[in-house]
C-alpha cells in the first residue's frame, strides 16, 4: 500500500477535524494504520477453509448451519490472524528496516507506533481467547496450540531455512480448529484439509520469498530461496502444490464430496498451473499477481464450490 495513504504520525501535520487533539479522527487514524499494518484483507486466504470445515462439520453433526458457531469461528480466525500479523511486524521490525521492499512498513516508517502495535496485538489475542472460550472449554484449552506457531513463525527465519513450513503449520490449524469448534471432536477429514491449506500457503510463500533471496543472504535471514536459490524454491513450490492438490482430493474422498467440489478442484488445478507459469527464476515481476490474485481466487473459488456441494447434498440454514 502506498505511503500516500498513511495518516500523519506524531511528528507530522495534523489531520483535519479533531485529529490533532486526540479526538475521534485521531483515534480512527490509529485504527486505520493498524489495519494496514496487519493487512486485514489477507484474511481471505485461510478464512474460507475454516468456513468449509465449519460448514462440513455442521452438515455432519445436524445437517444445518450452526450460525452462532460460524460467527464465533469468524471472530476467532480474524483475531488470531490479526495477532499473528501484528506480532510478526513487531518481531521483524529491525529486519524490515534493512530490506528495501519492506522498509515502508508502518512500524519502520512510524505510521504505527510500537505501543499501538503491541496494544493491538494483545487486544487481538484477548478477542481470540474470548471467542475460543465462548465456543467451548475444549477450544479454550487447545487455544495455546493454535497460538504457538503464530509466535514461532517470525523467529523461524532466524534458525531454519524452512520458515515456510512453520507458516504452513500455523495455517493448517484453522480448518482443524473450526471442525472441533462445531462438533467438539477430532476429524481426520478436517486434518487432511488442514494439511492441504498449510501446504498451499507454505507453497505460495516460497514464491513470495523469492523476491528477497539476495537481500536475505546479505542480512542473514534464512529461507529456502536464500539457501537453495530462486530456481530451487520455485521447484519446491511446484512440488508442494502438487501435494496440496492431492490432499484436497483426499479430503474430498474422505468427506464424500459431490460433483461441485470436484469442479472446484478442476478450477484450482488450472489456477495452480497459471500461478507457476507466470513466475520464473529469470522473471519475478508477476510474483504479486501469483501471490495475491491467483491464491486469493483459490480460496474464494473452493469455498463457493464447497458450499454449493454441501447445499446440493442437503445442508440447510
Amino acid at each position: 500500500m502506498s505511503d500516500a495513504t498513511f495518516l500523519p504520525g506524531p511528528g507530522g501535520a495534523a489531520a483535519p477535524g479533531r485529529g490533532a487533539g486526540g479526538g475521534p479522527d485521531h483515534e480512527l487514524g490509529h485504527v486505520r494504520a493498524f489495519l494496514r499494518l496487519v493487512v486485514i484483507e489477507h484474511s481471505v486466504f485461510a478464512l474460507p477453509f475454516a468456513y468449509i470445515a465449519a460448514l462440513a462439520a455442521s452438515f455432519a453433526a445436524s445437517g444445518s448451519v450452526h450460525w452462532a458457531d460460524l460467527a464465533l469461528v469468524t471472530v476467532a480466525m480474524v483475531a488470531a490472524r490479526t495477532f499473528a500479523m501484528a506480532a510478526n511486524r513487531i518481531i521483524d521490525r529491525a529486519i524490515d528496516a534493512r530490506n528495501p521492499r519492506t522498509a515502508n512498513r508502518e512500524l519502520v516508517t512510524g505510521a504505527v507506533s510500537l505501543r499501538t502495535a503491541v496494544v493491538g496485538s494483545v487486544a487481538a489475542l484477548g478477542v481470540f481467547l474470548a471467542a475460543a472460550a465462548a465456543l467451548s472449554w475444549l477450544c479454550l484449552a487447545l487455544a495455546p496450540i493454535a497460538v504457538a506457531p503464530l509466535v514461532i513463525y517470525p523467529y523461524a527465519k532466524r534458525f531454519t531455512d524452512f520458515p515456510h513450513a512453520v507458516l504452513g503449520i500455523a495455517q493448517a490449524v484453522a480448518p482443524i480448529g473450526a471442525w472441533i469448534a462445531v462438533t467438539g471432536h477430532w476429524s481426520w477429514a478436517a486434518f487432511v484439509l488442514g494439511l492441504a491449506v498449510g501446504s498451499w500457503i507454505g507453497g505460495f510463500d516460497l514464491i513470495y520469498a523469492c523476491q528477497d533471496a539476495e537481500i536475505d543472504r546479505r542480512i542473514g535471514v534464512r529461507s529456502v530461496p536464500a539457501r537453495f536459490g530462486v530456481r530451487g524454491a520455485l521447484i519446491g513450490s511446484s512440488v508442494t502444490h502438487v501435494v496440496t492438490f492431492g490432499l484436497f482430493v483426499g479430503y474430498g474422498l474422505m468427506a464424500s464430496a459431490g460433483a461441485w467440489w470436484w469442479a472446484g478442484l478442476a478450477i484450482t488445478a488450472a489456477i495452480f498451473c497459471y500461478e507457476h507459469a507466470i513466475v520464473s527464476p529469470t522473471d519475478l515481476s508477476r510474483v504479486n499477481r501469483a501471490f495475491l490474485t491467483a491464491n486469493g481466487f483459490v480460496g474464494i473459488a473452493l469455498f463457493a464450490f464447497a458450499v454449493a456441494d454441501l447445499l446440493s447434498r442437503g445442508l440447510s440454514g
